[in-house]
């Protein structure tokens, strides 16, 4: 694809050599800073004198513990629920959509009558939410304004999470977007499915997402996404179509938010907020309604399950699944309970039918895997039940189409290759390496099969890891076959304590270098986090580096599709 708008200003920037300078206290965030110099380097070379490196010191120490603090009491269901900002694009082709999204302060109410710092994407937290066609593609500008309260400018990186994105799009964790900068990500937007976007820079990403930076992005399906395309129009849509985006945060007294990773370990916040509200209400109707959920939090796992309440007793009601990270199950998944890893996402049905003048309340039990010990209110969201319009619309009796586990599994050509998530001294390592942006944990060949073993060895913590590119099948936890629900197209998958996991995938269409880290956002920065890499090369992931942005800051330079003539998926290739 060839570009339809200038997209290169006259100055340009080499962002070519970061050092990670981290504090050592827990709360402070560290400062990432540009020196100038040299070109990129390929990660299985050694970094050589003033080219882009960026080291960590291997004998950093976690702490001190800062004691966790309570949060000021916020009144349960009383503030309405509100629905994500759906951000629409300009049309800038015939197949692109443009859109421009800033980084910047801003400020929310959490406790009532107290204003909390926080950081946004266009002044929201979360983010707004884009919603695109599939197979149409966008670009979106993020632009850097973001500083911390000392007035540091504060870095970022963004990554579109199941978007099988070119390298240099993919929110590589060190290819950063300094203040005042901005780049332009390319999306092609061929997979549907419940996506999101959230900060992802070296270091600091479980700091940034905790303040604000997330959002979601959805791209619909479209009748071939269905075995059998009459069957679409049986899920709910439009007002019945609602996004919920989970997250927990921690406040002080003055309605702050309180960054607390617990020596590095991680993160979990007593008040929990849906699409930004503590404990909101939602009016809905008795009839059906689809829910695309997202855990957005850092470190807290999720077990779901909805209550309906009768004259003082609760009777549980019954989930359908009908899709999981990356698109449509193969059919409806009846379920009581649903557990979410952080950056997990599924799409439900509830059925309010019946439940006319009642409240039904979306709940998240105590876990043990949580430090919920501070945690006063297992109910995230009350819905008020009221009548409406009878839906006697069945769902769909088949859902998406996937390719049979068994020809799969005939197209692997090598052994399973393994993966140890542990800790080590003060850090999270995988295969006891920390993340080496010099290391290549694994190379694959274009669009090849493989099984991938993810083995969590105990002490009690869960890790939910992410890997970047591709969509993948969950074959197996500690050997035996996984619920119908997790079954389906997934990038994320909980490996809980003492678990061995098995996936399998095609790893495609784009070749170059890709990350995989545990989604515990506390783990990756400290430092789960390791990559793999498809074919010989392919586009550098730090190739295509922001930009300062011009004077004033305040632009409109046009938006179009960014260069990627590194592409090496010219040839059709389909992996997905």
């Amino acid at each position: 694809m060839g570009d339809i708008a200038s997209l290169n200003p006259e100055r340009t920037m080499d962002l070519s050599r970061r050092e990670a300078l981290r504090l050592g206290l827990i709360g402070a965030g560290g400062i990432l800073l540009p020196w100038p110099g040299g070109d990129s380097v390929r990660a299985d070379q050694p970094c050589p004198e003033g080219v882009a490196c960026l080291s960590h010191d291997p004998h950093e120490l976690a702490g001190p513990y800062v004691p966790t603090r309570i949060s000021p009491q916020i009144p349960r269901f009383e503030r309405p629920f509100e629905p994500l900002l759906v951000r629409s694009g300009q049309s800038v082709a015939t197949d692109l959509d443009a859109y421009k999204i800033t980084m910047q302060p801003g400020s929310v109410e959490i406790v009532p009558g107290k204003s909390t710092s926080v950081w946004t994407y266009d002044g929201t937290m979360p983010g707004p939410c884009i919603r695109q066609q599939k197979g149409r593609g966008s670009v979106v500008r993020f632009v850097n304004q973001l500083q911390d309260a000392a007035g540091i400018g504060v870095s970022t990186s963004i990554h579109l999470h199941g978007m099988a994105s070119l390298p240099q799009y993919d929110g590589y964790a060190e290819d950063l977007i300094p203040f005042d900068h901005y780049k332009d990500y390319y999306y092609p937007n061929d997979k549907a499915g419940p996506f999101w976007f959230h900060d992802h820079a070296i270091g600091h990403a479980s700091r940034n997402v905790y303040m604000g930076l997330a959002g979601m992005y959805l791209v619909d399906y479209d009748h071939c996404d269905f075995l059998d395309p009459t069957q679409a129009e049986r899920l709910p849509s439009d007002a019945f179509d609602i996004p919920l985006l989970i997250q927990d945060k921690r406040l002080d007294a003055d309605g702050q938010l309180i960054f607390n990773d617990n020596l590095q370990r991680s993160l979990y916040g007593d008040v929990m907020l849906v699409n930004g509200v503590p404990w909101p209400r939602l009016a809905v109707k008795d009839r059906k309604y689809r829910f695309r959920i997202l855990n957005g939090g850092t470190s807290r796992v999720l077990n779901l399950r909805v209550m309906a309440s009768f004259e003082g007793h609760f009777m549980p009601l019954e989930m359908v699944v009908v899709a999981s990270d990356s698109g449509l199950l193969p059919a409806p998944v009846p379920t009581a309970t649903l557990r979410m890893g952080v950056a997990e996402r599924y799409e439900v049905i509830i059925d309010f039918t019946g439940m006319a003048g009642r409240q039904v309340y979306l709940n998240n039990p105590i876990q043990a895997v949580n430090c919920d010990a501070d945690l006063r209110s297992t109910s995230l969201l009350c819905f008020d039940v009221s009548s409406g319009p009878a839906d006697t619309t069945p769902l769909p009796e088949s859902l998406g189409r996937l390719t049979p586990i068994d020809r799969l599994r005939s197209e692997v050509r090598r052994p399973v290759r393994t993966f140890r998530l542990d800790r080590l001294g003060n850090q999270w390592v995988i295969n006891n390496h920390r993340w080496d942006p010099r290391r290549i944990e694994a190379r694959v060949g274009p669009c090849a099969t493989e099984i991938w073993r993810f083995i969590n060895p105990g002490g009690g913590w869960v890790h939910p890891l992410h890997v970047h590119l591709g969509h993948f099948r969950l074959l197996s936890r500690n050997g035996v076959t996984p619920p119908a629900h997790e079954q389906g197209m997934k990038d994320t998958f909980y490996v809980g304590d003492f678990e061995t996991l098995d996936i399998i995938g095609r790893f495609g269409p784009h070749e170059g270098r890709y990350m995989m880290h545990c989604h515990n956002l506390v783990h990756e920065d400290h430092d789960m986090m390791s990559q793999f890499e498809v074919g010989n090369g392919g586009c550098d992931p730090c190739g295509a580096p922001a930009r300062p942005l011009p004077e004033p800051s305040s632009f409109d330079e046009p938006i179009g599709i960014p260069d990627h003539e590194c592409s090496t998926n010219d040839d059709g290739r389909i992996c997905l």
